[in-house]
């Protein structure tokens, strides 16, 4: 872990630095810096305009660097004639290009489903489910193909991960881009992948002087290859800072800190570092409450997380309820024993897609109003023991 500190002078030095920006205008200006996946430009273009915001507030911020290894898809398709069809690369799949005719593999890819069909030389297109892709692709391989399209058992796209590495090439496709995949075909598998580490770094902001905070409030930046991020999560994060903003003056200040962690899409990277990194500080926390995909409303806000944060809600007057079931950065503080509050407004149609391009700030708005509530009923609270 490398720390930063960044000075104070720094927000007086940036351009666009405005106590009476709103989040619609925020929002704007980070949307413009594209995908925000974990090590991009646009990523640390993104932070970098927010630490600003911090600092304009009164904050100030601090950097905490982690690395990680990460398999990258730089763009996989299959070509059939002269019809270019896009798909995901597994992740362990080998990287290359093969030239070869479709076989249809009848069943969910079993080593006795491949026995039916002559694959050898061939590119294998088998049905997602049932057992694990890593078995597929194992029986594609004993039998000779030299290529692996997995075609989804419900609409639309996937991801996902073979558990291995493997030196042929693996595609993941859509039931549209499989129907296209007919037997006998000639096809282009073509798979363009990267392996390597990621510098990933989680946003700190906090009030000088405040290293035992009571409450923390996350959220993170990254997001999803190729989209956008408005809803999932520059949502989330808008909603830290404009509960900076709330808190600026008041002393939940000097009893918080506010986070933006980075690498969730990768598997909650970020928040599991700062959780390993920081033992004493996760050890005293009140509470943590995280917000992820607080923009667009389809359905009302939900807050579920530990009893003793459901409780402060219900005595600050905001509904909430009692259940851990949900996977987002909060995860990594409740298993270190951190009553939680996950905040979340259910999972919108553009989820992971180009089309994440919007949120709305007023909703942005209440989930942080909620949350500040919530956490000056926290900070009544008897110290954990």
């Amino acid at each position: 872990m490398k720390l930063l500190l960044w000075p104070a002078l720094l927000a007086l030095t940036l351009p666009g630095l405005s106590l009476g920006v709103s989040t619609q205008d925020h929002a704007q200006a980070v949307l413009k810096f594209g995908p925000r996946v974990a090590g991009s430009a646009g990523n640390e273009q993104a932070r970098s305009y927010l630490e600003a915001q911090f600092r304009a507030l009164g904050y100030q911020t601090r950097r905490e660097t982690f690395a990680y290894p990460r398999f990258d898809d730089l763009g996989s398709d299959v070509r059939v004639g002269e019809q270019l069809l896009t798909g995901n690369a597994l992740q362990n799949s080998g990287g290359g290009e093969v030239t070869a005719p479709v076989v249809r593999v009848p069943g969910v890819g079993t080593p006795a489903d491949f026995a039916r069909v002559d694959v050898r030389g061939r590119v294998a297109v088998v049905e997602r489910g049932q057992i694990p892709f890593i078995e597929k692709t194992r029986a594609a391989l004993a039998a000779g193909a030299v290529g692996v399209v997995i075609v989804n058992n419900s609409a639309g796209d996937f991801r996902g991960t073979l558990g291995e590495r493997v030196d042929v090439p693996v595609l993941g496709v859509s039931p549209t881009v499989g129907a296209a995949l007919k037997d006998g075909q000639p096809v282009t598998l073509r798979v363009r992948v990267r392996e390597g580490n990621v510098q990933a770094v989680n946003l700190i902001a906090f009030k000088a002087g405040v290293d035992k905070p009571d409450v923390l409030f996350g959220a993170h930046l990254d997001s999803a290859p190729g989209a956008p991020g408005a809803n999932d999560n520059l949502s989330g994060s808008l909603a830290v800072l404009d509960l900076a903003r709330r808190a600026a003056n008041t002393p939940l200040s000097a009893r918080s800190y506010f986070l933006l962690f980075d690498g969730e899409e990768d598997g909650l990277l970020g928040s599991r570092a700062f959780v390993k990194d920081n033992p004493d500080m996760v050890k005293g926390l009140k509470g943590m409450m995280n917000l992820d995909m607080v923009g667009v409303n389809v359905s009302s806000l939900s807050i579920r997380g530990e009893a003793p944060l459901v409780e402060a809600a219900q005595r600050a007057g905001v509904s909430a309820s009692v259940d851990t079931a949900s996977s987002s950065d909060q995860v990594p503080f409740r298993q270190a024993g951190v009553p939680t509050l996950f905040f979340n407004r259910g999972l919108d149609a553009n989820y992971h897609q180009p089309g994440d391009t919007l949120l709305d700030p007023a909703l942005v708005e209440q989930a942080a109003e909620a949350a500040f509530k919530i956490a000056n009923e926290v900070l009544k609270m008897a110290p954990l023991k």
